[in-house]
């Protein structure tokens, strides 16, 4: 009867050591399939930038990419040639 008990508690044992060992090897395999996350910027303002519309096309952008004529708002100087002209 003891050398039953004894086997029955060596194959748990092993049972649970490889079970144990499958969840770790899951956990580094996870580990490696995430993407690194980019630093973010450590200037807050540059990253929620506003936007603004261009007049004649209608097109939004940023606003630091934008060109300002006339007191109004275009996405290229064409644009504002455009608007220029008539």
């Amino acid at each position: 009867m003891g050398k039953i008990l004894f086997w029955i508690i060596v194959i748990i044992g092993a049972l649970l050591a490889a079970r144990i060992i499958a969840r770790h090897q899951e956990r580094s395999q996870l580990k490696d399939r995430q993407p690194r996350q980019v630093k973010k910027s450590s200037n807050p303002e540059k990253a929620t930038e506003s936007m603004v519309r261009c007049e004649h096309c209608g097109i939004h952008l940023p606003r630091s990419e934008a060109v300002l004529s006339q007191g109004r708002i275009w996405c290229s100087k064409e644009h504002a040639d455009l608007q220029e002209r008539s």
